[in-house]
């Protein structure tokens, strides 16, 4: 090992072959960079600048010119998202404050939609027992399947009217935001509920070492004897939000916003069957497609999955 430093900053030597040979020391024997640069003629920002080459500067018209390309096949995309666009597929070292400021100043940026229009309301019907808030908005977690969160949203297509609808029910990890299985209803019955649940059971190893909890609003699916008898079946937490608190559930409801956002309130659908499979695209696409600046430009699914790799 000695013998390969000696002579390392002889005149003969070439600075690429100096810079190879700190490399090698610094993987293989886990030398310092400031131990190795006194031996050589290498400063160490001359050695960075190899290294670690800077990427191209983009100015403000290359870039808006980016995002335009971006926003005209995505067009929902707000900041956050188009910025995470640029990082993973485009290889740009940006901050998001400068793509905020671009998409304000030539009128890119995201719509705003009232979620709450038409929403359904899953509470009424025969009431069965509920369940105490396990949760409490603490919606962050370091392991898949600990705590997964469920709803159901309503989709309407042709003419828009109460005959003409749909209904998602999905069930969602916090781990990631990955959704775990889900299904897509004429109508909101606890049975489509209980084969969403069943989904997520199947992905369940029998070695996990914790017990998994389910948040979900008070509808009369969650208090449904089936549905309750299916979870503690399974040794499953169940736990409920508050009584009309939507933010108990807000985890769930930023699944549904960005869904809608993307691909149902910019659109018509002129029946059911387009409509369920532009949801079924879509949550594929969020799945195993959409790069999320939470995981650090990982897809849900490929996040979600090295995780469960490393614990079973």
């Amino acid at each position: 090992m000695f013998k390969r430093t000696q002579g390392l900053s002889s005149e003969t030597r070439a600075p690429a072959e100096e810079r190879q040979i700190i490399q090698e020391l610094r993987q293989k024997f886990g030398f310092k960079l400031k131990e190795i640069l006194p031996l050589t003629t290498i400063c160490k920002s001359t050695y960075e600048y190899h290294v670690h080459p800077k990427r191209p500067k983009y100015s403000d018209g290359a870039l808006v010119s980016i995002i335009k390309m971006i926003k005209h096949y995505h067009p929902a995309f707000g900041y956050w998202t188009v910025t995470d666009d640029l990082r993973v597929k485009w290889h740009l070292k940006i901050d998001h404050k400068r793509v905020y400021r671009l998409m304000q100043a030539n009128h890119l940026s995201a719509k705003v939609y009232n979620l709450r229009a038409g929403k359904y309301d899953s509470s009424k019907g025969p009431q069965g027992k509920k369940a105490q808030n396990r949760l409490h908005r603490r919606f962050m977690t370091d392991r898949p399947l600990q705590k997964v969160v469920t709803d159901i949203s309503e989709f309407r297509y042709g003419t828009m009217s109460m005959k003409e609808r749909v209904y998602l029910s999905p069930f969602k990890d916090l781990y990631g935001g990955v959704i775990l299985g889900y299904t897509i209803t004429d109508r909101p019955l606890t049975s489509y509920v209980l084969a969403g649940l069943q989904q997520v059971i199947n992905k369940r190893p029998n070695n996990l070492g914790y017990r998994m909890t389910i948040h979900s609003d008070q509808g009369i699916q969650y208090q449904s004897h089936a549905y309750r008898a299916a979870l503690k079946k399974q040794h499953i937490f169940q736990s409920m939000s508050r009584r009309g608190n939507c933010y108990d559930n807000a985890a769930m409801e930023s699944f549904f916003h960005t869904m809608k956002v993307e691909m149902y309130f910019t659109h018509h659908y002129a029946t059911k069957a387009a409509l369920i499979q532009a949801m079924e695209t879509w949550i594929g696409y969020y799945n195993q497609k959409r790069d999320r600046h939470k995981l650090k430009g990982a897809t849900p699914n490929a996040y979600w999955d090295s995780a469960l790799k490393k614990i079973v």
